[in-house]
């Protein structure tokens, strides 16, 4: 019985009657141990005159020893010890092994586990009664535990790491026969057959000799399998989970591994993580501290395989994590000074291109233009695909691009099918269906949308489904379809999911704002209105009849940042500037609508629309003219 504190230091329990107060109330796992209870335990039914007022000062001064929080509490007639799981290692043993399982994935949770043992339970107070069904407990639990790690192992293939260990469990516990079973099967998959069967030769001898009992029919049926060689001792294909299980417990096993394979296989991880796990927001924030463990190595040219090594292109103009962008970007621009390597260099300015987007200013732009100069001049087509990708998130600094923004991913589609690039060949597909919808070319948009979908399925794309979602809420309410809310109420929970908070955030209140307002109804009410908030709270303001706030809203709002819903929020801002007579700001939501004239607003994201601009202009230029 020991105990450590928060940063592992032992604590001094004081003297054995200490410890064995606070062992027989965790050995009651939460239950109440009444006083009379302990006295008896502790002394075995000869308790001196003053047992409970002992008792209570061995209470008391295990209760200091332990500190503040103790989990020690009076309870009832007696105490009690309340505690976390975590807190008591053969509990964390417990709820290991019972949730580990047999397949490969346990191998490492269940050695951890075993190599908390000490020695038996409870072994200083081998005689107290209080301690033997505890005792009992928790030693079949590691009995059961070694078998189920032989298990595990020979799930992932490895049954020569088993033998040692089931040889000796066999040993001091030759009454169990699923070791002697598991020894047997380890050595046969070890190509050991002969070993095999001498060891079940050995447990009907010790069987007999012992307890005077034959072996079970598992026993003899594996015998049997034996000598015939049976295809059912061969293991099993493994499946997916079972490889990938495998492969990352060599990994972390291998002490060989330098830190800069451990940051570049990081990365890759990651990638995979972002493009196939549906993950972007948590592969994106994960990069980043990547890249901070890369630059603390101090190792630029590291820094800069890390950076480069995600090449993950993005398609949504607003970035998940601004916090660990702006950190990857930062690390880029310093890793730009250490490396003259073209290719490298061009992904480096890529990451800064798309890191950076949905901000104002000119880096972006200039590290866009930089990067696709480098990569056409590389030949790799990949990487150009990349830049371009990256030069389309910089392509919302005013109204009216998304034809533009389809000639890139246009070429783009073009080098996916020249080059077998499916993660392009999937952008590409997004691309053009924004393209059309921002265009007009609803049609053409739902032909894309499926083609999206069938290639989201063959390149296994969990984040497909959203965008394809996401665009039929769109067709509906463009069309004005009855069942337009509900369809995009269907493609939030779909984006729930998909941890990407950059496009979650906000969304859905702010499509459900403009369905509302293109019917004539109330704009509210609203749940999350998230960055969009300053441009419908106009609106908001408007329906409960507070026009002098309203025009105070109007007039604070912030600049409109460059992204795919750059023309939705002009069109928010013009629509509450007519109705509280703001002229200048209506002014200005013309200025900036006028190039995106015979383009559906919003609909470049391929995820909402708040109508043809043609409409919104039509009324700003007819209010500013009377």
């Amino acid at each position: 019985m020991t105990a450590t504190d928060a940063a592992g230091c032992p604590v001094n329990l004081r003297g054995p009657r200490h410890r064995e107060v606070l062992a027989r109330l965790i050995a009651a796992r939460g239950r109440v141990v009444p006083l009379d209870a302990l006295i008896e335990d502790l002394w075995a039914g000869d308790p001196p005159r003053r047992a409970a007022g002992s008792v209570r000062t061995f209470v008391s001064a295990l209760r200091g020893a332990l500190g503040a929080g103790h989990p020690i509490v009076t309870a009832g007639p007696g105490y009690a010890f309340r505690a976390g799981r975590g807190t008591v290692d053969a509990w964390r043993f417990e709820d290991v092994v019972s949730g580990a399982g047999t397949e490969a994935a346990a191998v490492c949770p269940l050695e951890e586990a075993l190599g908390w043992w000490r020695g038996p339970a409870y072994a200083d107070f081998p005689d107290a009664v209080w301690a033997r069904a505890e005792r009992a407990r928790l030693t079949e639990l590691r009995l059961g535990a070694v078998e189920q790690l032989a298990r595990a192992r020979l799930a992932a293939g490895r049954p020569h790491t088993a033998v040692p260990d089931l040889d000796s469990h066999i040993t001091e516990h030759p009454w169990r026969e699923d070791g002697w079973w598991l020894l047997a099967l380890a050595l046969y998959r070890c190509d050991r057959p002969g070993d095999a069967l001498a060891v079940l030769r050995r447990a009907r001898a010790r069987l007999a000799g012992e307890l005077g009992t034959d072996p079970g029919p598992k026993l003899a049926e594996l015998e049997t399998d034996i000598l015939r060689r049976s295809p059912r001792l061969l293991p099993r294909p493994a499946g997916p989970d079972e490889v990938w299980a495998g492969a990352a417990a060599e990994w972390e096993r291998s002490p060989a591994l330098r830190a800069g394979v451990k940051l570049a296989s990081a990365t890759a991880l990651l990638r995979s993580l972002a493009i196939h796990g549906g993950g972007p927001g948590t592969a994106v924030s994960r990069h980043a501290a990547t890249v901070a463990v890369a630059e603390q190595l101090g190792d630029a040219r590291l820094t800069a395989r890390v950076i480069s090594g995600y090449e993950v292109p993005s398609v949504w103009a607003r970035s998940d994590d601004p916090r660990s962008s702006a950190t990857i970007v930062a690390a880029a621009e310093r890793a730009l000074r250490s490396t003259e390597a073209p290719g490298e260099r061009a992904r480096l300015l890529t990451a800064i291109t798309i890191e950076s987007r949905g901000l104002r200013g000119d880096r972006g732009p200039e590290a866009a233009r930089e990067a696709e100069r480098l990569a056409r001049r590389s030949g790799d087509p990949a990487l150009l695909a990349f830049a371009l990708s990256g030069r389309i998130m910089q392509c919302f600094h005013r109204a009216g691009l998304a034809a533009q923004r389809g000639e890139l991913g246009r070429e783009i589609r073009a080098l996916a099918a020249a080059h077998d690039l499916p993660t392009y060949a999937i952008l590409a597909h997004i691309v053009e269906l924004q393209t059309r919808s921002a265009l007009g070319d609803l049609d053409g948009a739902a032909a894309e949308a499926e083609a999206l979908a069938q290639a989201g399925e063959r390149h296994d794309s969990p984040l497909v489904p959203v965008f394809v979602a996401w665009f039929a809420a769109l067709r509906a309410a463009q069309t004005g379809a009855a069942d337009a809310e509900a369809r995009y109420r269907a493609a939030a929970r779909l984006l729930a999911d998909a941890d990407m908070p950059g496009v979650e955030h906000g969304l859905l209140d702010l499509a459900l704002v403009c369905l509302r307002l293109r019917r004539g109804e109330p704009a509210g009410p609203v749940r999350d209105p998230g960055p969009y908030e300053p441009w419908i709270r106009p609106h908001l303001l408007l329906a409960g009849g507070r026009t002098a706030d309203a025009a105070e809203a109007v007039r604070a709002l912030p600049e409109t940042p460059p992204d795919h819903l750059l023309e939705v929020l002009w069109c928010l801002a013009g629509r509450a500037a007519l109705a509280v007579g703001d002229s200048a700001t209506a002014a200005r939501a013309e200025r900036a609508l006028a190039p995106a004239a015979g383009e559906l607003a919003g609909a470049g994201s391929g995820m909402l629309t708040f109508g043809p601009v043609d409409e919104h202009l039509a009324a700003l230029r007819g209010a500013l003219t009377r």
